[in-house]
């Protein structure tokens, strides 16, 4: 794909819209600290290893690529193609600007069988796969809700119950209907629309990693607004792997807990920034397309695996389904491992549930 504003690599390395520095990584480096205090956000270029990053703004937040300074030749450069990549994936899935494929799809769909590009069909057809192994928790038709409760537009209300029923009659992904031989896709109701926000910036980090394997880079962190990452090999000065923090669902600036990722991906949901009080219950902006009101009962859900559009998908649909069923899916996918924060007994508290975690791979900071 090419990228969306195409720019020269030279002038990309200058300052333009990407930034090179080279420095700790606070995503990338295991944290040894007392809970609170700040990392190191520089170090002394002769000391090393250090890391180079490269980072671009894209789908709303910064996609940033960490890797060891000065261990591959052009990473840089392989980086910056990495990131066309990503914009390249969001010229084509995102639903506000009508020349993007998807908005294309969505407009044509609920009349007639469209044909789509390979890749944006198999994405598709991966999300409703998602959608019935999540028993509908993950969606890629409810956008609907979002509106009706005004979270697309980060101005929060509580719509009425017409609303919500009005709503739910049109979405779920049973409701889009795929053919292989085209490809194509078309919507069985009229008013069905797609919206991949929830797995998008997870597949571009996936497609950013076959870029930078092409250009032999085997060893980096990528992350797109520090909630969805993806590692690949090993960082040199910590052989357990890439070391991520999460963070306190309701207090962001104090870290609870670090995993070390080697070849895998992260992706954490919640809802500790964006939600509405109503008749003294916290509502967040995750909504659980099965009910049409927002998912209660997990403060933020983690995943770990293989995939980073996997992970990203799947933290929200284990966010949906609250602990108990979140446990029911991870005994019934091993290879899918979560961490799941819920509140405590006393009010202000928290508990952390951990699913099918190595014990070697992650471990609970002093509060």
């Amino acid at each position: 794909m090419s990228p969306a504003n195409p720019q020269s690599r030279r002038d990309f390395l200058r300052g333009g819209t990407a930034k090179k520095t080279a420095e700790k990584s606070d995503a990338a480096a295991p944290v040894r600290r007392p809970p609170g205090e700040e990392p190191a956000t520089t170090v002394d270029p002769t000391a090393r290893p250090y890391l180079t990053k490269v980072g671009r703004r894209a789908m709303a937040c910064e996609f940033q690529v960490y890797f060891n300074a000065g261990q591959f030749a052009d990473a840089e450069v392989a980086a910056i193609e990495a990131l066309d990549v990503v914009e390249a994936i969001e010229a084509q899935l995102t639903v506000y600007r009508e020349e993007s494929e998807l908005s294309r799809l969505n407009r044509q769909a609920r009349r007639e069988s469209v044909s789509i590009a390979d890749n944006l069909y198999e994405l598709i057809e991966r999300c409703v796969d998602l959608f019935h192994q999540t028993d509908a928790a993950f969606d890629i038709t409810s956008g609907p809700l979002s509106k009706i409760w005004g979270f697309a537009r980060r101005e929060g209300r509580v719509p009425e119950a017409k609303e919500i029923a009005t709503a739910r009659e049109h979405i779920g992904s049973h409701l889009v209907e795929l053919d292989a031989n085209g490809p194509s896709v078309r919507f069985l109701d009229p008013q069905v629309e797609i919206n991949l926000g929830g797995i998008g910036k997870g597949y571009a980090l996936d497609e950013a990693a076959e870029c930078l394997a092409a250009r032999g880079v085997d060893d980096y962190l990528l992350h797109g607004g520090k909630s969805s990452v993806l590692a690949r090999g090993r960082h040199l000065e910590h052989p357990r792997g890439w070391s991520v923090g999460l963070v306190h669902p309701l207090n962001p600036k104090q870290r609870i807990a670090e995993i070390a990722l080697v070849d895998q991906a992260l992706s954490t949901s919640g809802s500790g920034t964006q939600f509405i009080r109503h008749q003294g219950r916290r509502l967040g902006h995750i909504l659980d397309p099965r009910t049409g009101w927002p998912a209660e009962g997990v403060l933020s859900a983690t995943v770990v695996c293989d995939s980073a559009a996997e992970a990203d998908a799947l933290s929200t649909a284990l966010f949906v389904l609250g602990p108990e069923k979140a446990k029911e899916f991870c005994d019934r996918r091993p290879d899918v491992q979560a961490v799941l924060i819920v509140s405590g007994e006393r009010e202000g508290t928290i508990r952390i549930e951990p699913l099918n975690i190595d014990p070697q791979r992650w471990a609970l900071l002093d509060s």
